[in-house]
Protein backbone atom coordinates (compact mmCIF):
# COMPACT_ATOMS: atom_id res chain seq x y z
CA UNK A 1 0.00 0.00 0.00
CA UNK A 2 1.08 3.41 -0.81
CA UNK A 3 -0.26 6.92 0.37
CA UNK A 4 -2.92 7.09 -2.54
CA UNK A 5 -3.46 3.35 -2.92
CA UNK A 6 -4.64 0.30 -1.83
CA UNK A 7 -3.21 -2.84 -4.01
CA UNK A 8 -5.21 -6.36 -3.16
CA UNK A 9 -5.19 -9.41 -4.79
CA UNK A 10 -8.27 -10.93 -7.10
CA UNK A 11 -11.10 -11.69 -4.89
CA UNK A 12 -9.76 -10.29 -1.40
CA UNK A 13 -11.75 -8.20 0.93
CA UNK A 14 -10.59 -5.69 3.43
CA UNK A 15 -11.91 -2.96 5.53
CA UNK A 16 -13.09 -0.06 3.41
CA UNK A 17 -11.65 2.30 5.95
CA UNK A 18 -7.84 1.05 4.86
CA UNK A 19 -8.57 1.61 1.03
CA UNK A 20 -6.85 5.59 0.69
CA UNK A 21 -9.27 8.33 0.69
CA UNK A 22 -7.99 10.96 -0.71
CA UNK A 23 -8.77 15.20 -1.92
CA UNK A 24 -10.21 15.06 -4.98
CA UNK A 25 -7.21 16.29 -7.18
CA UNK A 26 -5.38 14.47 -5.45
CA UNK A 27 -7.64 11.39 -6.63
CA UNK A 28 -7.99 12.16 -10.06
CA UNK A 29 -3.81 13.23 -10.64
CA UNK A 30 -3.59 9.14 -8.73
CA UNK A 31 -6.12 7.58 -11.09
CA UNK A 32 -4.48 9.17 -14.74
CA UNK A 33 -1.21 8.11 -14.18
CA UNK A 34 -2.20 4.76 -12.90
CA UNK A 35 -4.15 4.35 -16.32
CA UNK A 36 -2.22 6.09 -18.78
CA UNK A 37 1.46 5.90 -17.64
CA UNK A 38 1.35 2.28 -15.50
CA UNK A 39 -0.85 0.28 -17.69
CA UNK A 40 -3.53 -0.51 -15.26
CA UNK A 41 -7.20 -1.43 -16.56
CA UNK A 42 -10.44 0.35 -15.25
CA UNK A 43 -12.43 -2.51 -14.33
CA UNK A 44 -14.80 -0.54 -11.88
CA UNK A 45 -15.41 3.16 -11.00
CA UNK A 46 -18.49 3.79 -9.43
CA UNK A 47 -20.13 6.31 -6.61
CA UNK A 48 -22.10 5.60 -3.16
CA UNK A 49 -23.59 8.01 -0.55
CA UNK A 50 -20.88 9.43 2.09
CA UNK A 51 -21.24 7.73 5.44
CA UNK A 52 -21.56 11.94 6.51
CA UNK A 53 -21.93 13.78 3.68
CA UNK A 54 -21.36 13.77 0.27
CA UNK A 55 -20.71 11.12 -2.39
CA UNK A 56 -17.86 8.49 -2.34
CA UNK A 57 -16.10 7.98 -5.40
CA UNK A 58 -14.23 4.51 -5.26
CA UNK A 59 -12.06 3.23 -8.48
CA UNK A 60 -11.20 -0.40 -8.76
CA UNK A 61 -8.06 -0.73 -11.21
CA UNK A 62 -6.91 -3.95 -12.48
CA UNK A 63 -3.09 -4.33 -12.71
CA UNK A 64 -2.99 -7.40 -15.49
CA UNK A 65 1.08 -7.71 -15.51
CA UNK A 66 1.05 -7.83 -11.67
CA UNK A 67 -1.97 -9.92 -10.88
CA UNK A 68 -3.43 -7.33 -8.84
CA UNK A 69 -5.88 -4.48 -8.39
CA UNK A 70 -5.52 -1.02 -6.75
CA UNK A 71 -7.99 0.55 -5.24
CA UNK A 72 -8.47 4.41 -4.41
CA UNK A 73 -11.27 6.74 -3.15
CA UNK A 74 -12.38 10.22 -3.06
CA UNK A 75 -15.54 12.41 -1.58
CA UNK A 76 -17.09 14.91 -3.77
CA UNK A 77 -19.44 17.44 -3.39
CA UNK A 78 -22.07 17.32 -6.07
CA UNK A 79 -19.49 17.80 -8.96
CA UNK A 80 -16.66 15.94 -10.20
CA UNK A 81 -14.44 17.45 -13.51
CA UNK A 82 -14.83 15.29 -16.26
CA UNK A 83 -11.69 12.50 -16.81
CA UNK A 84 -12.73 11.14 -19.64
CA UNK A 85 -10.82 13.77 -21.87
CA UNK A 86 -7.61 12.20 -20.67
CA UNK A 87 -8.69 9.06 -19.95
CA UNK A 88 -11.79 7.34 -22.35
CA UNK A 89 -12.48 3.95 -21.04
CA UNK A 90 -14.14 6.56 -18.03
CA UNK A 91 -16.57 8.08 -20.52
CA UNK A 92 -19.41 5.34 -20.02
CA UNK A 93 -18.64 5.36 -16.47
CA UNK A 94 -19.00 8.94 -15.84
CA UNK A 95 -22.25 9.08 -17.52
CA UNK A 96 -23.38 6.35 -15.32
CA UNK A 97 -22.39 8.48 -12.39
CA UNK A 98 -24.20 11.66 -13.57
CA UNK A 99 -27.35 9.59 -14.00
CA UNK A 100 -27.20 7.59 -11.10
CA UNK A 101 -26.09 10.19 -8.30
CA UNK A 102 -27.35 13.57 -10.26
CA UNK A 103 -23.04 14.14 -9.95
CA UNK A 104 -22.15 17.49 -12.59
CA UNK A 105 -19.55 16.78 -14.85
CA UNK A 106 -18.30 19.45 -16.43
CA UNK A 107 -15.78 18.51 -19.06
CA UNK A 108 -17.51 15.38 -19.91
CA UNK A 109 -17.82 15.36 -24.43
CA UNK A 110 -21.59 14.58 -23.40
CA UNK A 111 -23.70 13.47 -20.57
CA UNK A 112 -26.64 11.63 -21.91
CA UNK A 113 -28.34 9.04 -20.35
CA UNK A 114 -26.80 5.54 -20.45
CA UNK A 115 -30.33 3.63 -19.02
CA UNK A 116 -32.87 6.12 -18.76
CA UNK A 117 -33.01 4.91 -15.18
CA UNK A 118 -34.27 7.01 -11.79
CA UNK A 119 -31.63 8.38 -9.39
CA UNK A 120 -30.04 5.85 -7.08
CA UNK A 121 -31.37 6.25 -3.41
CA UNK A 122 -29.70 9.31 -1.74
CA UNK A 123 -29.14 11.09 -5.03
CA UNK A 124 -27.83 14.40 -5.01
CA UNK A 125 -30.27 16.67 -6.34
CA UNK A 126 -27.67 18.70 -8.86
CA UNK A 127 -28.90 20.41 -11.92
CA UNK A 128 -27.17 17.11 -13.76
CA UNK A 129 -30.60 15.28 -12.64
CA UNK A 130 -33.37 15.40 -15.05
CA UNK A 131 -35.74 17.77 -14.55
CA UNK A 132 -39.00 15.43 -16.01
CA UNK A 133 -40.55 12.30 -16.29
CA UNK A 134 -37.77 9.19 -17.59
CA UNK A 135 -38.79 8.02 -21.20
CA UNK A 136 -36.37 5.42 -22.36
CA UNK A 137 -34.58 6.87 -25.68
CA UNK A 138 -35.80 10.14 -25.16
CA UNK A 139 -32.70 12.05 -25.62
CA UNK A 140 -30.56 13.60 -28.03
CA UNK A 141 -28.57 12.50 -30.54
CA UNK A 142 -25.48 13.13 -32.76
CA UNK A 143 -26.64 14.52 -36.49
CA UNK A 144 -24.79 14.97 -39.48
CA UNK A 145 -25.63 17.59 -42.41
CA UNK A 146 -24.67 17.83 -45.81
CA UNK A 147 -25.62 17.48 -49.55
CA UNK A 148 -25.96 13.16 -49.69
CA UNK A 149 -25.83 13.01 -45.93
CA UNK A 150 -28.85 10.90 -44.26
CA UNK A 151 -29.91 9.41 -40.95
CA UNK A 152 -30.65 5.25 -40.88
CA UNK A 153 -31.92 4.53 -37.10
CA UNK A 154 -32.72 0.94 -36.57
CA UNK A 155 -34.62 -0.33 -33.48
CA UNK A 156 -34.80 -0.24 -30.69
CA UNK A 157 -37.81 -3.17 -31.84
CA UNK A 158 -35.74 -5.54 -33.85
CA UNK A 159 -36.91 -7.89 -36.74
CA UNK A 160 -35.58 -11.00 -34.88
CA UNK A 161 -36.91 -12.35 -31.15
CA UNK A 162 -34.00 -10.32 -29.36
CA UNK A 163 -33.19 -7.56 -26.59
CA UNK A 164 -34.28 -4.45 -27.61
CA UNK A 165 -31.54 -1.25 -28.54
CA UNK A 166 -31.36 1.60 -30.53
CA UNK A 167 -28.89 2.21 -33.30
CA UNK A 168 -28.77 5.49 -35.08
CA UNK A 169 -26.10 5.99 -37.97
CA UNK A 170 -24.97 8.87 -39.31
CA UNK A 171 -24.00 8.05 -43.43
CA UNK A 172 -23.17 9.35 -46.76
CA UNK A 173 -24.21 6.69 -49.27
CA UNK A 174 -23.85 3.68 -47.95
CA UNK A 175 -20.88 4.73 -45.93
CA UNK A 176 -21.14 4.85 -42.22
CA UNK A 177 -19.23 7.66 -40.45
CA UNK A 178 -20.83 7.34 -36.68
CA UNK A 179 -22.89 4.82 -35.19
CA UNK A 180 -24.21 6.01 -31.81
CA UNK A 181 -26.39 3.48 -29.86
CA UNK A 182 -29.10 4.39 -26.84
CA UNK A 183 -29.40 1.15 -24.47
CA UNK A 184 -31.76 1.21 -21.60
CA UNK A 185 -35.15 -0.43 -22.22
CA UNK A 186 -33.79 -3.85 -20.35
CA UNK A 187 -32.90 -1.49 -17.29
CA UNK A 188 -34.76 -3.46 -13.92
CA UNK A 189 -32.87 -1.62 -11.54
CA UNK A 190 -31.09 -4.75 -10.38
CA UNK A 191 -28.04 -3.03 -8.42
CA UNK A 192 -30.45 -0.91 -6.47
CA UNK A 193 -32.68 -4.48 -5.74
CA UNK A 194 -29.21 -5.88 -4.55
CA UNK A 195 -29.32 -3.01 -1.71
CA UNK A 196 -29.23 -4.15 2.01
CA UNK A 197 -28.69 -7.69 0.84
CA UNK A 198 -27.93 -10.92 0.77
CA UNK A 199 -30.87 -12.39 1.06
CA UNK A 200 -32.65 -15.28 -0.29
CA UNK A 201 -33.30 -12.84 -3.32
CA UNK A 202 -29.71 -12.10 -4.26
CA UNK A 203 -28.47 -15.42 -5.97
CA UNK A 204 -31.30 -15.66 -8.78
CA UNK A 205 -31.33 -12.06 -9.17
CA UNK A 206 -27.25 -11.99 -10.05
CA UNK A 207 -28.03 -15.33 -11.99
CA UNK A 208 -30.34 -13.48 -14.29
CA UNK A 209 -28.34 -10.23 -14.76
CA UNK A 210 -27.60 -11.64 -18.26
CA UNK A 211 -28.78 -15.30 -18.98
CA UNK A 212 -26.44 -16.26 -20.80
CA UNK A 213 -23.31 -15.39 -18.51
CA UNK A 214 -24.98 -16.85 -15.56
CA UNK A 215 -21.84 -19.09 -14.05
CA UNK A 216 -19.82 -16.29 -14.50
CA UNK A 217 -22.30 -13.86 -12.47
CA UNK A 218 -22.63 -16.37 -9.79
CA UNK A 219 -19.02 -17.37 -9.78
CA UNK A 220 -18.63 -13.69 -9.41
CA UNK A 221 -21.07 -13.29 -6.34
CA UNK A 222 -20.02 -16.44 -4.59
CA UNK A 223 -16.28 -15.21 -4.36
CA UNK A 224 -17.38 -12.05 -3.54
CA UNK A 225 -19.43 -13.66 -0.03
CA UNK A 226 -16.30 -16.24 0.30
CA UNK A 227 -13.97 -13.26 1.11
CA UNK A 228 -16.23 -11.15 3.24
CA UNK A 229 -17.00 -15.01 5.16
CA UNK A 230 -13.74 -16.79 5.54
CA UNK A 231 -15.81 -19.66 6.93
CA UNK A 232 -16.67 -20.50 3.60
CA UNK A 233 -14.03 -22.78 1.76
CA UNK A 234 -15.23 -24.21 -1.25
CA UNK A 235 -13.14 -27.44 -1.61
CA UNK A 236 -10.90 -28.10 -4.72
CA UNK A 237 -13.39 -30.15 -6.30
CA UNK A 238 -16.01 -27.51 -6.21
CA UNK A 239 -13.83 -25.01 -7.25
CA UNK A 240 -12.67 -27.42 -10.38
CA UNK A 241 -16.74 -27.84 -11.25
CA UNK A 242 -16.95 -24.38 -11.45
CA UNK A 243 -14.63 -24.27 -13.61
CA UNK A 244 -16.20 -26.77 -15.67
CA UNK A 245 -19.75 -25.33 -16.19
CA UNK A 246 -17.77 -21.59 -17.12
CA UNK A 247 -16.27 -23.57 -20.00
CA UNK A 248 -19.21 -25.56 -20.78
CA UNK A 249 -20.82 -21.90 -20.81
CA UNK A 250 -17.96 -20.53 -23.34
CA UNK A 251 -18.40 -23.34 -25.49
CA UNK A 252 -21.97 -22.50 -25.74
CA UNK A 253 -22.02 -19.53 -26.66
CA UNK A 254 -18.91 -19.02 -28.73
CA UNK A 255 -20.46 -22.21 -31.13
CA UNK A 256 -23.81 -20.44 -30.89
CA UNK A 257 -21.92 -17.09 -31.90
CA UNK A 258 -20.23 -18.18 -34.71
CA UNK A 259 -23.55 -19.88 -35.82
CA UNK A 260 -25.17 -16.93 -35.71
CA UNK A 261 -21.97 -15.11 -37.88
CA UNK A 262 -22.72 -17.75 -40.60
CA UNK A 263 -25.77 -17.24 -41.22
CA UNK A 264 -25.59 -13.30 -41.70
CA UNK A 265 -23.61 -13.99 -44.19
CA UNK A 266 -25.89 -16.44 -45.23
CA UNK A 267 -23.63 -19.42 -45.01
CA UNK A 268 -26.30 -21.90 -43.89
CA UNK A 269 -24.94 -25.06 -43.35
CA UNK A 270 -22.97 -23.64 -40.76
CA UNK A 271 -25.50 -21.80 -39.60
CA UNK A 272 -27.47 -24.58 -39.09
CA UNK A 273 -25.42 -27.52 -37.07
CA UNK A 274 -23.98 -24.83 -34.69
CA UNK A 275 -27.54 -23.84 -33.57
CA UNK A 276 -28.61 -27.67 -33.03
CA UNK A 277 -24.61 -28.25 -31.26
CA UNK A 278 -24.81 -24.80 -28.82
CA UNK A 279 -28.00 -27.03 -27.57
CA UNK A 280 -25.91 -29.62 -27.10
CA UNK A 281 -23.43 -27.59 -24.75
CA UNK A 282 -26.46 -26.43 -23.18
CA UNK A 283 -27.50 -29.72 -22.32
CA UNK A 284 -24.10 -30.94 -20.97
CA UNK A 285 -24.50 -28.53 -17.95
CA UNK A 286 -28.54 -29.62 -17.82
CA UNK A 287 -27.14 -32.62 -16.97
CA UNK A 288 -25.05 -31.58 -14.09
CA UNK A 289 -27.37 -29.46 -12.53
CA UNK A 290 -30.92 -29.79 -14.49
CA UNK A 291 -30.41 -26.39 -15.78
CA UNK A 292 -29.53 -25.78 -19.35
CA UNK A 293 -27.84 -22.07 -18.22
CA UNK A 294 -26.50 -23.38 -14.89
CA UNK A 295 -29.12 -21.62 -12.73
CA UNK A 296 -28.41 -22.90 -8.94
CA UNK A 297 -25.48 -24.72 -9.59
CA UNK A 298 -22.95 -22.24 -7.88
CA UNK A 299 -23.29 -20.93 -4.62
CA UNK A 300 -21.42 -19.40 -1.97
CA UNK A 301 -18.90 -21.90 -0.81
CA UNK A 302 -19.33 -23.72 -2.77
CA UNK A 303 -21.74 -25.68 -5.86
CA UNK A 304 -25.13 -27.05 -5.13
CA UNK A 305 -25.44 -30.08 -7.30
CA UNK A 306 -22.50 -33.17 -7.06
CA UNK A 307 -20.97 -34.20 -10.59
CA UNK A 308 -20.72 -37.92 -10.06
CA UNK A 309 -18.04 -39.62 -11.81
CA UNK A 310 -20.72 -41.16 -13.90
CA UNK A 311 -22.25 -37.75 -15.14
CA UNK A 312 -18.37 -37.26 -16.07
CA UNK A 313 -18.02 -40.19 -17.85
CA UNK A 314 -21.42 -39.33 -19.82
CA UNK A 315 -20.18 -35.72 -20.62
CA UNK A 316 -16.52 -36.72 -21.51
CA UNK A 317 -18.01 -39.13 -24.56
CA UNK A 318 -21.10 -36.54 -25.40
CA UNK A 319 -18.09 -34.00 -25.85
CA UNK A 320 -16.22 -36.28 -27.83
CA UNK A 321 -18.42 -36.86 -30.46
CA UNK A 322 -20.16 -33.27 -30.14
CA UNK A 323 -16.49 -31.74 -30.65
CA UNK A 324 -16.21 -33.27 -33.80
CA UNK A 325 -19.26 -31.88 -35.41
CA UNK A 326 -18.39 -28.50 -34.47
CA UNK A 327 -14.92 -28.88 -36.20
CA UNK A 328 -16.89 -30.15 -39.36
CA UNK A 329 -19.19 -27.08 -39.55
CA UNK A 330 -16.59 -24.76 -38.01
CA UNK A 331 -13.61 -26.14 -41.43
CA UNK A 332 -16.78 -25.28 -43.40
CA UNK A 333 -17.17 -21.56 -42.59
CA UNK A 334 -13.31 -20.67 -42.39
CA UNK A 335 -12.93 -22.99 -45.72
CA UNK A 336 -15.35 -20.46 -47.49
CA UNK A 337 -13.60 -18.22 -49.47
CA UNK A 338 -17.01 -15.86 -49.80
CA UNK A 339 -17.16 -16.25 -46.19
CA UNK A 340 -13.49 -14.85 -45.70
CA UNK A 341 -14.22 -12.39 -48.07
CA UNK A 342 -17.24 -10.57 -45.72
CA UNK A 343 -15.37 -11.44 -42.74
CA UNK A 344 -11.30 -10.27 -43.63
CA UNK A 345 -10.92 -6.31 -42.97
CA UNK A 346 -14.71 -5.76 -41.82
CA UNK A 347 -15.46 -3.41 -38.94
CA UNK A 348 -12.03 -3.03 -37.33
CA UNK A 349 -10.55 -1.82 -34.55
CA UNK A 350 -7.60 -1.13 -33.85
CA UNK A 351 -5.16 -2.16 -30.89
CA UNK A 352 -4.45 1.64 -29.58
CA UNK A 353 -8.16 2.51 -29.95
CA UNK A 354 -9.25 -0.79 -27.77
CA UNK A 355 -6.17 0.07 -25.09
CA UNK A 356 -8.06 3.60 -25.09
CA UNK A 357 -11.74 2.45 -24.60
CA UNK A 358 -10.85 -0.72 -22.39
CA UNK A 359 -12.13 -3.38 -24.54
CA UNK A 360 -12.13 -6.85 -22.85
CA UNK A 361 -12.83 -10.72 -23.91
CA UNK A 362 -12.59 -11.64 -27.07
CA UNK A 363 -13.47 -8.87 -28.82
CA UNK A 364 -10.18 -6.64 -27.33
CA UNK A 365 -8.15 -9.92 -27.46
CA UNK A 366 -8.92 -9.96 -31.25
CA UNK A 367 -7.38 -6.30 -31.45
CA UNK A 368 -3.85 -7.66 -30.23
CA UNK A 369 -4.55 -6.81 -26.18
CA UNK A 370 -3.46 -9.20 -23.32
CA UNK A 371 -6.82 -8.96 -21.75
CA UNK A 372 -8.43 -12.89 -20.01
CA UNK A 373 -8.75 -12.68 -16.43
CA UNK A 374 -8.21 -16.14 -16.13
CA UNK A 375 -4.33 -15.93 -16.61
CA UNK A 376 -4.26 -12.45 -15.50
CA UNK A 377 -5.89 -12.79 -12.21
CA UNK A 378 -6.18 -16.45 -11.92
CA UNK A 379 -9.27 -17.68 -9.90
CA UNK A 380 -11.66 -20.41 -9.29
CA UNK A 381 -9.25 -23.80 -10.50
CA UNK A 382 -7.47 -21.27 -12.56
CA UNK A 383 -4.38 -21.13 -10.78
CA UNK A 384 -3.66 -24.49 -11.24
CA UNK A 385 -5.42 -25.38 -14.44
CA UNK A 386 -6.40 -23.77 -17.26
CA UNK A 387 -7.12 -23.96 -20.98
CA UNK A 388 -4.11 -22.55 -23.56
CA UNK A 389 -4.96 -19.03 -24.15
CA UNK A 390 -6.00 -18.08 -27.43
CA UNK A 391 -4.29 -14.97 -28.84
CA UNK A 392 -5.49 -12.58 -32.30
CA UNK A 393 -4.84 -9.92 -34.48
CA UNK A 394 -5.78 -7.23 -36.82
CA UNK A 395 -9.27 -6.48 -34.88
CA UNK A 396 -11.54 -7.02 -37.87
CA UNK A 397 -14.69 -9.81 -37.65
CA UNK A 398 -12.29 -12.72 -39.16
CA UNK A 399 -9.99 -11.97 -35.85
CA UNK A 400 -13.12 -11.79 -34.05
CA UNK A 401 -14.00 -15.01 -35.14
CA UNK A 402 -11.10 -16.45 -35.08
CA UNK A 403 -10.45 -16.37 -31.33
CA UNK A 404 -14.03 -17.76 -30.69
CA UNK A 405 -12.87 -20.51 -32.80
CA UNK A 406 -9.36 -21.11 -31.14
CA UNK A 407 -11.24 -20.81 -27.84
CA UNK A 408 -13.47 -23.60 -28.57
CA UNK A 409 -10.40 -25.81 -29.22
CA UNK A 410 -9.01 -24.91 -26.42
CA UNK A 411 -12.15 -25.10 -24.19
CA UNK A 412 -12.89 -28.59 -25.07
CA UNK A 413 -9.11 -29.84 -24.65
CA UNK A 414 -9.14 -28.69 -21.37
CA UNK A 415 -12.48 -30.01 -20.60
CA UNK A 416 -12.00 -33.51 -22.11
CA UNK A 417 -8.63 -33.41 -19.56
CA UNK A 418 -10.58 -32.27 -16.36
CA UNK A 419 -13.48 -34.68 -16.86
CA UNK A 420 -10.95 -38.21 -17.09
CA UNK A 421 -9.33 -36.94 -14.75
CA UNK A 422 -12.88 -36.35 -12.34
CA UNK A 423 -13.64 -39.66 -13.46
CA UNK A 424 -10.22 -41.05 -12.42
CA UNK A 425 -10.12 -40.31 -9.64
CA UNK A 426 -14.07 -40.98 -8.64
CA UNK A 427 -14.45 -36.97 -7.14
CA UNK A 428 -17.51 -35.63 -6.14
CA UNK A 429 -18.37 -32.25 -4.58
CA UNK A 430 -20.53 -31.80 -1.04
CA UNK A 431 -23.11 -29.32 -0.51
CA UNK A 432 -22.27 -25.66 0.21
CA UNK A 433 -22.63 -24.64 3.79
CA UNK A 434 -25.26 -21.85 5.05
CA UNK A 435 -24.22 -18.52 3.93
CA UNK A 436 -22.79 -16.92 7.19
CA UNK A 437 -23.15 -12.79 8.31
CA UNK A 438 -20.92 -10.95 6.07
CA UNK A 439 -17.65 -8.89 7.33
CA UNK A 440 -19.24 -5.33 8.08
CA UNK A 441 -18.04 -2.10 6.65
CA UNK A 442 -15.60 -4.13 4.28
CA UNK A 443 -14.80 -3.77 0.43
CA UNK A 444 -14.89 -6.92 -1.62
CA UNK A 445 -13.27 -7.49 -5.41
CA UNK A 446 -14.17 -10.29 -7.71
CA UNK A 447 -13.06 -10.40 -11.81
CA UNK A 448 -14.32 -13.54 -13.85
CA UNK A 449 -13.63 -14.05 -16.88
CA UNK A 450 -17.21 -14.28 -18.45
CA UNK A 451 -17.40 -15.83 -22.63
CA UNK A 452 -17.62 -11.78 -23.48
CA UNK A 453 -14.87 -11.34 -21.54
CA UNK A 454 -13.82 -9.42 -17.95
CA UNK A 455 -16.78 -9.25 -15.41
CA UNK A 456 -15.95 -6.96 -12.30
CA UNK A 457 -18.53 -7.70 -8.82
CA UNK A 458 -17.61 -5.35 -5.89
CA UNK A 459 -19.28 -5.02 -2.89
CA UNK A 460 -19.14 -2.48 -0.05
CA UNK A 461 -21.12 -3.38 3.11
CA UNK A 462 -22.13 -1.66 5.96
CA UNK A 463 -21.83 -1.60 9.96
CA UNK A 464 -24.23 -4.92 9.68
CA UNK A 465 -22.97 -6.46 7.27
CA UNK A 466 -25.53 -5.95 4.87
CA UNK A 467 -24.95 -4.92 1.35
CA UNK A 468 -24.45 -0.81 1.37
CA UNK A 469 -23.25 -0.78 -2.57
CA UNK A 470 -22.96 -3.73 -5.14
CA UNK A 471 -21.76 -2.82 -8.12
CA UNK A 472 -21.20 -5.01 -11.46
CA UNK A 473 -19.68 -4.39 -14.56
CA UNK A 474 -20.46 -6.46 -17.07
CA UNK A 475 -18.22 -6.92 -19.81
CA UNK A 476 -21.08 -5.22 -22.54
CA UNK A 477 -20.58 -2.20 -20.38
CA UNK A 478 -16.74 -2.24 -22.23
CA UNK A 479 -17.65 -3.47 -25.17
CA UNK A 480 -20.23 -1.42 -26.88
CA UNK A 481 -18.20 1.40 -27.47
CA UNK A 482 -15.97 -0.74 -29.30
CA UNK A 483 -19.40 -1.60 -31.97
CA UNK A 484 -19.38 1.68 -32.43
CA UNK A 485 -15.93 2.56 -33.68
CA UNK A 486 -16.36 -0.71 -35.81
CA UNK A 487 -18.85 0.52 -37.84
CA UNK A 488 -17.12 3.76 -38.75
CA UNK A 489 -16.19 4.29 -42.44
CA UNK A 490 -18.28 0.63 -43.22
CA UNK A 491 -21.36 0.28 -45.38
CA UNK A 492 -24.03 0.34 -43.57
CA UNK A 493 -24.91 -3.57 -44.71
CA UNK A 494 -22.24 -4.57 -42.51
CA UNK A 495 -23.59 -3.72 -39.50
CA UNK A 496 -25.48 -7.03 -38.60
CA UNK A 497 -22.03 -8.89 -39.48
CA UNK A 498 -20.34 -6.55 -36.97
CA UNK A 499 -22.85 -6.30 -34.34
CA UNK A 500 -23.09 -9.80 -33.91
CA UNK A 501 -18.85 -10.70 -34.04
CA UNK A 502 -19.39 -8.27 -30.33
CA UNK A 503 -22.57 -10.08 -29.63
CA UNK A 504 -23.02 -7.86 -26.42
CA UNK A 505 -25.96 -8.41 -24.13
CA UNK A 506 -28.41 -5.41 -23.51
CA UNK A 507 -29.62 -6.27 -20.14
CA UNK A 508 -26.01 -7.23 -18.93
CA UNK A 509 -25.31 -3.34 -19.65
CA UNK A 510 -28.56 -1.97 -18.67
CA UNK A 511 -28.72 -3.80 -15.31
Amino acid sequence: MTDTILTIANNTAVPLQRVPNLPVNTFRETLLDLVNQQQRRVSAFFAMPGVNQGLELIAVLAHDKDHTCDLTRTIVQGEFASLTPECPALAWFERELAEQYGVAIPGHPWLKPIRFQPPMPNAAATPATPAKAITVGDTDYFTMDGEGAHEVAVGPVHAGVIEPGHFRFQCLGEDVYSLEISLGYQHRGVEKMLLGGPDRRTLPMLATVSGDSTIASTTAYAQLCECLAPSLKPSPDALLLRGIAAELERLACHVGDLGALAGDVAFLPTASFCGRLRGEFLNMTAEICGNRFGRNLVRPGGVKFALTPAKAEKILRWLGHVSKDVDNALDLMFEAAAVLDRFENTGPVSKAAAHDIGLVGPAGRASGLDCDIRFSHPYACYADTAPVRSEASGGDTLARALIRRHEITASTNWLKEQLAIWKKDNRTTPAAAALPALAPDSIAVSLVEAWRGEMCHVAVTDAQGAFRRYKIVDPSFHNWFGLALSMRGEQISHFPICNKSFNLSYCGHDL
